[in-house]
């Protein structure tokens, strides 16, 4: 994770900030764009100021900048997460408690209905009319007590946290090592949290061709059992979702077989993908997609579901993979007909610095929008057509770095 210091500047320092770095002495002030489109921007011109949070009308064309627009944030690790029509923005707090304020949209434009202070979490996602929250334990508890995770929840209707509680961070994995999630998701009335199992803050386990998903009642957060498969390695990554639920209720899990142990990579398993058939709670045994076969020696990273089976994968080449690599190569996975189809049109990873982690898709079965950062100092989103596996370049943003892209209702 990033260290960052929150500092708060007003829309004319950051104005003069940012001319001041531009070449051009009349640099053009670039007027709202009000619309349902939310974007996240971390300024370029300062190192660690706040993100500032734009609106945009579309995706597919025009520009917005933060230059004196934008609703500023108390803090530049931030993550974000919609559910129906609002928007939350949580500070990541380095472990201390952080600020975390939602927000609708009014008339095209960032209206904020609440804040408050909630603890630092490394997982959280919608279920029903909640945000739920997990903050994963990463060290084993002194002799006598326990390890545990502690989980809160936020209820959408009156945007405040209205619970909290506690669970075993030992039990799920059954193998002596803390069960770290690697991320959270509503199924039918479950939760499933997969999970890689490490050894403590090294984020190393002697366990690395196993994949396991715990399962927890809700809201409760009882936990049920753990569904365990050990043809692949973990699923997800590091804060990254590797499950995608299907239409009619199938869950698609990925995993990069990135695994680490004596700081190495250990996983014997290939990138893969499989399956939990709707209803149930265990993986399929007669699905298993083999990512790097069907690639042609990639593996799978990250990935957006857009609908109708189909993911826009984020890959990386398999001799270059690592724990904490993200791909810059994209692809349409359709994990029904277990194909991979390169996307073209998308800028060349040697001119990348990064690509969006947290994108938008309107689940047509078609189409999804990635936010770009790329060397020459360009920032824009990538509009990605499932259909003709093609990218063309949508609107641009100026000014800072694409962070989350998300439609608010």
């Amino acid at each position: 994770m990033k260290t960052t210091i929150t500092k708060t500047l007003s829309a004319l320092a950051l104005i003069a900030a940012l001319s001041s770095c531009d070449k051009k002495s009349d640099r053009e002030v670039i007027p709202e764009n009000p619309g349902n489109y939310v974007l996240a921007v971390t300024p370029t011109a300062i190192a660690g100021v706040a993100d500032y949070l734009l609106t945009a009308s579309s995706l597919d064309e025009g520009s917005v900048s933060i230059i004196g627009n934008g609703v500023e944030q108390d803090g530049t690790y931030r993550y974000y997460v919609t559910l129906g029509n609002k928007f939350f923005s949580m500070l990541y707090g380095q472990g201390s408690p952080g600020a975390v304020t939602v927000y609708d949209v009014k008339n095209g434009k960032l209206n904020k209905l609440n804040d408050f202070t909630a603890a630092t979490v490394q997982a959280f996602a919608p279920v029903n009319d909640d945000i739920l929250m997990v903050k994963v334990s990463r060290s084993f508890a002194a002799a006598g007590s326990s390890t545990l995770h502690t989980w809160y929840i936020v209820n959408s209707n009156t945007n405040k946290q209205t619970s909290e509680g506690t669970i075993d961070a030992l039990q799920p994995a059954g193998n002596g090592e803390i069960a770290h999630f690697s991320w959270i998701k509503q199924v039918g009335n479950k939760v499933f949290a997969p999970f890689f199992s490490i050894k403590g803050r090294t984020f190393e386990t002697d366990f690395p061709d196993y994949a396991g998903i715990a399962v927890y009642s809700y809201p409760g957060m009882q936990y049920e059992k753990t569904i365990k498969d050990t043809r692949t390695s973990f699923i997800g990554r590091y804060f990254t979702d590797g499950l995608g639920q299907v239409e009619n209720g199938d869950l698609y899990a990925f995993s990069s077989s990135v695994a680490v142990n004596g700081g190495a990579l250990t996983s014997t398993k290939p990138s893969s993908i499989t399956r939990i058939k709707a209803g149930t709670t265990e993986f399929d045994q007669s699905y298993l997609m083999n990512f790097e076969t069907a690639s042609n020696g990639y593996v799978i990273t990250n990935w957006l579901y857009i609908g109708q089976n189909k993911f826009i994968a984020n890959m990386e080449t398999k001799t270059t993979k690592g724990a904490y690599v993200t791909g810059k190569t994209l692809a349409v996975v359709d994990v029904v007909n277990q194909t991979v189809s390169a996307v073209t049109g998308f800028p060349e990873p040697a001119t990348i610095v990064d690509v969006t982690d947290n994108n938008y898709s309107p689940k047509d079965g078609k189409t999804g929008y990635i936010g770009v950062n790329l060397k020459d100092g360009t920032t824009w989103v990538y509009k990605i057509d499932a259909s003709t596996n093609k990218a063309t370049r949508g609107l641009k943003v100026e000014g800072g770095l694409i962070t989350a892209i998300q439609h608010l209702q």
